[in-house]
């Protein structure tokens, strides 16, 4: 499988699952800051499920978020940036 480089990535991968307070405000945050999101719901994809346990110490934590080769657990839109700034920065 080929490796994305920085610039091929459109997006920033967003987990979340339904009724969670934190996901909701961490997208409010990153929609404020006009940052693109791809989302990505874990109760509808197993393999989304799986991604976000081999990043968080093997729960389901979210909201978790991906950027090029980092995972995120329960960001801030500033730790998100900070990362982004290192890895996406044709996103900011």
């Amino acid at each position: 499988m080929a490796t994305k480089s920085s610039e091929d990535i459109k997006a920033i991968e967003f987990y979340w699952r339904p009724g969670c307070p934190f996901c909701a405000n961490l997208t409010a945050g990153l929609k404020a800051a006009k940052i693109p999101v791809n989302k990505r719901n874990i109760w509808d994809s197993p393999k989304d499920a799986a991604t976000v346990r081999s990043i968080a110490n093997g729960n389901e934590t979210v909201p978790t978020v991906v950027i090029g080769p980092v995972g995120l657990v329960n960001p801030t839109v500033k730790q998100v940036q900070e990362a982004m700034a290192e890895h996406t920065p044709h996103l900011l």
